[in-house]
């Protein structure tokens, strides 16, 4: 299982400030802790080293006590322990009651845990059973024994005990409130950060594909003096930089539109004009020769294909310019039966399948333009599969609004061109038969239309299968 780990560096930079200082009061912790039981253990072998061993020479006499032959209590704390070892063995051993003093049982492991403890004049911590943890000295007696004295480490351990407890309830209120303090903080020493952010996200979720793009204004207040404040000076030029590449290239598009619609319109008239005499021509009832004949039906055929391409070129500049469409009620349903019985006399070799709801579907739009989407796109079917394809065009209702499919069994669309197929001037004749001339534009004017519409025109296609979808609005 994976710890969790702040991924915003506001939390990274609050839990480093809370680590940190959490290492501190560690490192505080255990140094006082050692200093004070340091102390603690200094002066408890102090008051051993003070007592001399009195208490435990005294126990020698334990055998005939009188008035004047007793063990020494005078001066001994309370609880101080006392034991003789003579020959290895521990002779008498007792403890400090009351001012007065006790026989103490020894069980074998305290027995063995006294005769171990060097003579070296220095303070050793043992565990008896009867009385728990003892600091204990042993010095060499005027007998040839050895005086063992202790004192009990209960008030050292206590005390330990509370300092620990102290330590723990302080430093950790001081985590708590420098965790709230530092977050506090870093929230405000990063709030110039999260403008900059906000600005990237506003930058970001604009449209900079196509069209006018307002950029928003620069950010106020890079102070470059600060890390944060440089990044924001960089992000205003640069910021700087992509308004002025959009301003550019909306002139260009302008011009390139203008330029389209103005071509359009002009060449209308003499392709018009090349069409008309080209038919004058085909109407003369004198003899005309055969190479004449074909060279004016080919005029008359390619006048026709460039009026169509010069018609196409003006309504995709209109559509551009956002020339506004009519908004009206058209019935979708009649629509798509006049356009498949159009289709369907086209071509003949087809099988054109309809998938209709029972009540007429309407939608609120230019019924010409949305003819002239659906028919672009079963001429598409018609053009690029062969004669025998099955083409299903089908109209479903959903509750965000009303979507055309249109599915065939054809070949398909080459991968590498599927996200270019809307596009101007795309085609895939080398994927599909092409038996009538093609502009490139067909698909084309269904997407400027249907998103003209505000709909969406997207397309699937795998070999044996081909989708194209139209949704538009209610």
């Amino acid at each position: 299982m994976r710890r969790p780990v702040p991924r915003t560096l506001r939390g990274q930079l609050t839990a480093g400030l809370v680590t940190l200082l959490a290492l501190a009061c560690l490192a505080v912790g255990i140094t006082t802790a050692l200093a004070l039981r340091g102390f603690l253990m200094g002066r408890l072998e102090g008051q051993l080293t003070a007592s001399g061993g009195r208490f435990a020479a005294s126990l020698e006499h334990e055998a005939k006590p009188d008035a004047d032959n007793r063990p020494d209590t005078r001066g001994q704390a309370e609880s101080t322990f006392g034991a003789r070892l003579l020959n290895g063995t521990v002779t008498q051993a007792a403890v400090v009651d009351d001012v007065t003093d006790r026989p103490l049982p020894l069980t074998l492991r305290d027995r063995r845990a006294l005769t171990g403890i060097p003579v070296d004049g220095n303070g050793h911590s043992i565990r008896l059973s009867t009385l728990g943890a003892y600091r204990v000295m042993a010095v060499q007696g005027d007998d040839q024994d050895i005086l063992i004295t202790g004192l009990p480490l209960h008030p050292v351990e206590e005390t330990m005990h509370r300092l620990e407890a102290v330590e723990v309830v302080l430093f950790g209120a001081a985590l708590v409130a420098t965790g709230i303090a530092g977050a506090l903080w870093v929230r405000i020493s990063l709030r110039p950060l999260q403008n900059v952010t906000a600005r990237a996200a506003e930058v970001a979720g604009l449209p900079l594909a196509s069209g006018e793009v307002a950029m928003p204004g620069p950010l106020p207040d890079t102070d470059p003096r600060t890390e944060v404040g440089q990044v924001g000076t960089a992000l205003n030029h640069m910021l700087g930089h992509v308004a002025d590449a959009l301003t550019r290239r909306q002139a260009s598009e302008e011009r390139l539109r203008h330029f389209a619609a103005d071509a359009s319109h002009e060449l209308r008239t003499p392709v018009a004009n090349i069409r008309g005499h080209a038919e004058l021509a085909l109407r003369h009832h004198g003899p005309v020769p055969a190479e004449v004949r074909h060279a004016l039906e080919r005029i008359d055929g390619e006048s026709r294909r460039m009026t169509r391409l010069v018609d196409d070129l003006l309504l995709l500049a209109r559509l551009d310019a956002g020339r506004p469409l009519e908004h009206e009620p058209v019935d979708l349903t009649l629509l798509i039966l006049n356009a498949t019985d159009d289709a369907r006399a086209a071509g003949p070799g087809h099988h054109w399948l309809l998938d209709l709801p029972e009540e007429p579907v309407t939608v609120t739009g230019d019924a010409h333009r949305l003819q002239q989407a659906i028919g672009n796109l079963l001429a598409n079917a018609r053009t690029h599969t062969p004669p025998g394809t099955d083409v299903t065009i089908a109209l479903t209702t959903e509750p965000s609004g009303v979507s055309v499919d249109l599915s065939d069994n054809g070949p398909g669309i080459p991968d590498e061109i599927q996200p270019e197929v809307f596009g101007r001037f795309v085609r895939a004749d080398h994927a599909r038969s092409r038996t009538t001339g093609s502009t490139g534009l067909g698909l084309a004017i269904v997407h400027a239309v249907i998103t003209a519409h505000g709909g969406t025109a997207t397309v699937t296609s795998t070999p044996g299968r081909t989708a194209f979808r139209l949704t538009l609005p209610n």
